[in-house]
């Protein structure tokens, strides 16, 4: 007899708190600053090091030799040439990434950096797989 009793005071008891839980799709979630989300590329700052592809742990980056390579700068006469920086392509498999960012960490450059977005869901797998040009 005592249960109904009790149930009618932990309902009392709570009617009047703050709610633990929030209104998530209809209200934007906030995240922590150090919060690791998906992982976005720079190609511009990338030197095709590959450290980042030793690092990972899921075997989720892969860098290539991007297919759109600088022109090389004109250059004077009897000057001696300087080639152009390579440019490299980052192509990252979001359904296998564990969010780690240890690539992040490893990059010498700073090329790898760490997103906010984690509303990453999707229905069909190839949606996850990002080719950063």
């Amino acid at each position: 007899m005592k249960k109904p009793a009790r149930a009618l005071g932990e309902v009392l008891s709570n009617l009047f708190k703050e709610k633990a839980t929030c209104n998530y799709p209809f209200e934007k979630a906030v995240v922590d600053a150090r919060f690791r989300g998906r992982i976005a590329f720079e190609s511009d700052k990338c030197i095709g090091c590959k450290m980042c592809v030793r690092a990972c742990p899921a075997k989720a980056i892969e860098i290539i030799l991007s297919a759109e390579q600088p022109a090389a700068a004109p250059v004077a006469e009897g000057a001696v040439p300087v080639p152009a920086k390579k440019k490299f392509d980052c192509i990252m498999s979001l359904d296998r990434c564990i969010y780690c960012a240890q690539c992040v960490d490893i990059c010498p450059k700073k090329a790898l950096i760490s997103t906010q977005d984690f509303e990453l869901a999707h229905t069909d797998r190839r949606t996850l797989i990002l080719h950063y040009k």
